[in-house]
């Protein structure tokens, strides 16, 4: 069978049972198995597929159709122009995401921090380790932590980190949130708290696509009571991680913008909850540190996407 008449009939399954993205998906599982690049597929339509790779594709395809989403079929996604594997594990990284890892270079640099610069970084529920390891290719003399409560989602990560050549760059750990990163060895230390953190309310849920629900980690995109109760306990854990000058960057969800300005903005320092956080941070919880320089950024399409905000020097 031809290749555009593979290409075509895969393109009909999907259409037909209403795939998003159908020719991309159709596009990417032929390139997958085929081992080529998306200008061979139209450079040579009339090329004769095997058996063995029509009979491949068409089950990849039968897949897809399933709802079960590419990344997850091929095993793969590029992030900051890194190649990462992804299981269902872990969240799928998005282009989105890619926008935290911008803010904290634009951040770093205003404040005249160097690509060689000696920084310490939190990626808060790292997942695959795209945050993470984008930042460790950036900042090659960097001290990064990659923390997860999956300890599956951090064998993703440690796997991603070994072969983008970086297994000693990211140090994975296993912790809510930054729980292992309050002792006294690394209080007040960090220069950057980063996260893509859950943030899906129930009362969103209905907006949620369906290959989302189905088959990523309900624990690393939300399915929460408001969706902002991660912020809330992150934020004041972030205040007694970074150092005085030290900013937090996260990603939110398209409607979250107020809410979690609203947090910054009423300084959640003291607001732990006795049932939820460490007996440690309740014991140290200040009100002498404050935010400052709250700022929303947009993605490519306008939407608020990125909010960070700097801890005050005293």
């Amino acid at each position: 069978m031809q290749l555009r008449a593979t290409l075509q009939a895969a393109l009909q399954n999907l259409l037909e049972r209403h795939v998003p993205s159908a020719q991309l998906a159709a596009e990417l599982l032929l390139m997958h198995v085929l081992g080529c690049d998306r200008g061979y597929l139209h450079a040579h339509p009339e090329r004769e597929l095997s058996a063995e790779s029509t009979e491949h594709y068409l089950r990849l395809i039968a897949e897809r159709a399933t709802g079960k989403p590419t990344q997850y079929i091929t095993g793969h996604q590029e992030f900051w122009g890194l190649e990462f594997e992804v299981t269902p594990e872990v969240l799928i990284p998005r282009p989105e995401t890619e926008h935290v890892v911008e803010t904290v270079l634009d951040l770093a640099k205003r404040r005249g921090m160097k690509k060689d610069a000696r920084l310490r970084i939190a990626d808060v529920g790292t997942g695959s380790g795209c945050i993470a390891l984008a930042l460790a290719h950036e900042f090659p003399r960097a001290v990064i932590f990659g923390v997860d409560v999956s300890r599956r989602a951090l064998v993703v990560a440690s796997t991603n980190a070994l072969r983008l050549g970086m297994p000693e760059r990211v140090k994975f750990l296993e912790s809510d949130l930054l729980a292992r990163l309050l002792d006294d060895d690394f209080l007040g230390t960090f220069d950057f708290v980063v996260s893509n953190p859950p943030y899906v309310g129930r009362d969103s849920l209905d907006m949620v696509q369906r290959e989302v629900r189905e088959f990523e980690p309900r624990v690393a995109w939300g399915d929460l009571e408001n969706g902002d109760e991660v912020y809330r306990r992150l934020f004041p854990q972030a205040l007694r991680a970074l150092r005085p000058g030290g900013s937090v960057v996260v990603e939110i969800g398209y409607n979250m913008r107020d809410a979690v300005v609203s947090l910054l903005e009423h300084d959640v320092a003291p607001a732990f909850r006795p049932a939820q956080d460490d007996a440690r941070l309740k014991a140290g919880a200040t009100q002498a540190a404050r935010w400052e320089e709250i700022d929303v950024r947009p993605d490519l399409r306008g939407i608020p996407r990125v909010v960070s905000a700097r801890k005050a020097c005293p």
